[in-house]
């Protein structure tokens, strides 16, 4: 885990993920971060619906920071990507949050990949209702490199691995929307045993 794989210069698609506070976006910027250290052309995005703590820096609950590109829809990452590779070529491509964009964003991440590209991908396995999320689900099966991550339970401290969305002090009901960004003032990590399936 968290080894850079050496694919003789092609493209490949790392995945991280796992439920909120895991650590996903800490492990997403060292990553993009030692691509920049060594010298790799990087562009990193963000969907625009995540303003959670800047709206032009992608930051970790820790504190971490990474500069970013805004992006609405797969086609803005496409249309920047293709802007950039014909000044110069761009080795490694950051998505930020993938759970958030548009379907057709699994398929620009395959064509960046088939392009030679490093794709590295956060976003979350499942929804507060823990059922599969868009988009990391189907990249489950077609990235190289998979890593899930756990984060500790906030009521027995036990490995979690699950999202507990909190309305008023109890879990949401399961008619609440899928996407409510927000951050520890609303969500809680849970183990199995904690987690509260949302009527």
């Amino acid at each position: 885990m968290n080894t850079i794989r050496n694919f003789n210069s092609t493209g490949w698609i790392e995945l991280i993920t796992g439920c909120m506070f895991a650590g996903k976006t800490e492990e997403f910027i060292k990553r993009i971060h030692r691509h920049k250290f060594a010298k790799n052309k990087t562009i990193v995005f963000k969907p625009l619906i995540d303003t959670r703590y800047s709206e032009k820096h992608i930051i970790s609950h820790s504190g971490a920071k990474l500069e970013c590109i805004n992006v609405e829809n797969s086609h803005k990452i496409l249309d920047y990507y293709h802007k950039t590779v014909k000044k110069e070529p761009v080795k490694v491509v950051g998505i930020d949050e993938v759970q958030f964009l548009d379907e057709g964003i699994v398929d620009v991440i395959e064509m960046l990949a088939n392009q030679g590209v490093i794709v590295i991908v956060n976003g979350l396995d499942k929804d507060f209702r823990s059922n599969p999320f868009k988009n990391v689900d189907k990249l489950l099966s077609s990235a190289e490199v998979v890593d899930k991550l756990l984060a500790v339970c906030f009521q027995c401290g036990a490995d979690a691995n699950r999202t507990q969305r909190i309305v008023n002090g109890v879990p949401a009901k399961s008619d609440e929307p899928t996407i409510l960004i927000s951050g520890n003032e609303k969500y809680e990590a849970r183990c199995r045993k904690c987690y509260i399936r949302p009527e």
